[in-house]
């Protein structure tokens, strides 16, 4: 092996390393927690190039459909009945909901069914948000939260859609979620 074959061999290792390292920064991971603050799930969060893909599985819960959504602050305070994670997410200040006229947020997502199991199987796209620096970022400064509600989201009313108590949050930090 020449010092050429060498050093090629060790440029393709260096660029492949950068590579997993870019892969696992456009990835995040995260732990749901429940009102009694136990935690019941996770969450992983892909960058891809169409937005985020959510990928997220919950157990304990109710059987029933459930608004899911993703709000604006990377803090899940079951004593605050989950109030900490703020209000849904949107950088550009549209309105609430999926049939919204100025909607939907970008942290507004399809209602989720849980099955009488009591475990939430999901898999979705939100194309509204990122990983990456922006304006529609998930791990800005104060992060983001995943929120799943009691009832199902009406996908009109303002500000949040009628849908209920705040039941299992995770934190979606640069951290990397807790």
């Amino acid at each position: 092996m020449t010092r050429r074959d060498i050093r090629n061999v060790l440029l393709a290792g260096t660029l492949g390393l950068a590579a997993v390292a870019a892969a696992a920064a456009e990835t995040a991971r995260t732990t749901f927690v429940d009102g009694a603050g136990r935690k019941v799930g996770t969450a992983t969060l892909t960058q891809t190039p169409s937005g985020v893909l959510i990928e997220l599985e919950v157990g304990g819960l109710a059987p029933g459909w459930k608004a899911f959504h993703v709000h604006e602050t990377g803090r899940c305070d079951p004593g605050s009945g989950f109030k900490s994670a703020g209000e849904h997410f949107a950088p550009r200040q549209e309105h609430h909901g999926l049939r919204a006229d100025k909607g939907p947020h970008a942290g507004d997502l399809p209602n989720q069914y849980v099955h009488c199991d009591g475990i939430l199987r999901a898999h979705m796209l939100n194309t509204l948000v990122t990983l990456s620096p922006s304006e529609a970022s998930l791990l800005d400064a104060d992060g983001s939260a995943l929120v799943l509600h009691a009832k199902a989201d009406d996908y009109r009313s303002q500000p949040a859609g009628e849908a209920g108590d705040r039941i299992a949050c995770a934190m979606v930090t640069t951290g990397r979620g807790g």
